[in-house]
């Protein structure tokens, strides 16, 4: 597909294999002044990766050569930062939060109404300018209760030195928290990028809970990340970095 906007706006791909969808979501966001480049299957979309700098994708998860799911798990584990926006008729909580775990930044339900998707890649490419550098030029270890959280590895550390994973939704989550301890956090506020649903998007608590999990896996970890009714969820705890 020929490029459709001028290159100097964020570069997005739109990957479905169905190319009346396709169309559909690249003539949304022609007039927003982004380059849309278009991918029916993961050969294709591997083969932009390699040639473009791609900003965003909007993935829809089943392709007629690979899943979604396993394409954004491998670029995660090559260490690619492209955001991902998974589209898919899968609608359940739980689908929607291993896709967040294996790497998507956000995750959209078919059928959906297409300001909602302008809004969510605005969002996102938003907060991909203006994130601060990251603490991890400067700083290792996020102390916080009787946790140690690795800022390079990703990974929590208890107090014999245990290690505990973390997925890429868990870790951006956790983070957050860490950038702002015992202050109340809205879920929008936990989520931005999800702000226009997040009132009514049931699986932030399904990855708070998940997360509260982990960390009550040692003493005094079992009350670290508090529920305030009406307002969101606060970390209990102050962060000491090194």
């Amino acid at each position: 597909m020929p490029d459709l906007a001028p290159p100097h706006g964020a570069t997005i791909l739109v990957v479905d294999d169905d190319a009346d969808i396709r169309d559909l979501i690249v003539g949304q966001l022609q007039q927003e002044n982004y380059r849309l480049l278009g991918a029916a299957n993961l050969a294709e979309l591997r083969r932009y990766l390699k040639e473009e700098p791609i900003d965003l994708i909007v993935l829809d998860l089943n392709l007629p050569d690979g899943d979604g799911l396993s394409l954004c798990r491998e670029l995660r584990a090559d260490g690619s930062d492209v955001q991902i926006i998974m589209v898919t008729a899968r609608g359940s909580a739980i689908d929607r939060v291993l896709g967040l775990e294996l790497g998507a930044d956000d995750y959209l339900t078919k059928p959906f109404e297409p300001r909602e998707l302008l809004v969510r890649i605005r969002n996102l490419l938003r907060r991909g300018r203006h994130d601060p550098a990251p603490r991890t030029a400067t700083m290792r270890y996020a102390q916080f209760g009787p946790w140690r959280l690795d800022l390079q590895q990703r990974r929590l550390i208890a107090p014999d030195d245990r290690l505990v994973m973390l997925s890429s939704a868990e870790f951006r989550l956790l983070n957050r928290f860490l950038e702002e301890p015992n202050v109340v956090l809205a879920r929008e506020t936990l989520l931005p990028e999800r702000r226009a649903t997040a009132a009514f998007d049931r699986s932030i608590d399904l990855q708070v809970s998940r997360l509260r999990q982990k960390l009550a896996a040692i003493p005094g970890g079992d009350e670290l990340i508090l529920t305030v009714r009406g307002e969101g969820y606060v970390l209990a705890s102050g962060v000491a970095y090194s």
